[in-house]
């Protein structure tokens, strides 16, 4: 994995089942399949520096209109004080 990605944090009673580092319309990005109380969902996590110029809501636009989104999946967002952005999609419970 890119070292960019070597700090991002995880909750203790989350499993990551996959990750790989991706491009995302230009820009590099944390793809991850997850495990959490009995919920599974995949992230793109961005670093917060790398994003700044385009805004979260411009971002999160690319991201619902991407095939990676299933139809009928919510987003959710988090900025993380840690540096990183979070969008979380497909949730399967």
């Amino acid at each position: 994995m890119s070292s960019k990605f070597d700090n991002v944090p995880v909750d203790a009673d989350t499993n990551i089942t996959s990750q790989e580092v991706i491009d995302f319309d230009g820009y590099t990005a944390l793809f991850q399949r997850w495990n959490w109380d009995g919920i599974s969902a995949e992230s793109l996590i961005f670093i917060n520096d790398d994003i700044a110029s385009i805004g979260i809501d411009d971002l999160e636009i690319k991201i619902r209109k991407s095939p990676m989104l299933s139809a009928e999946s919510s987003v959710t967002v988090k900025v993380s004080d840690s540096g990183f952005t979070f969008f979380n999609f497909n949730f399967d419970t």
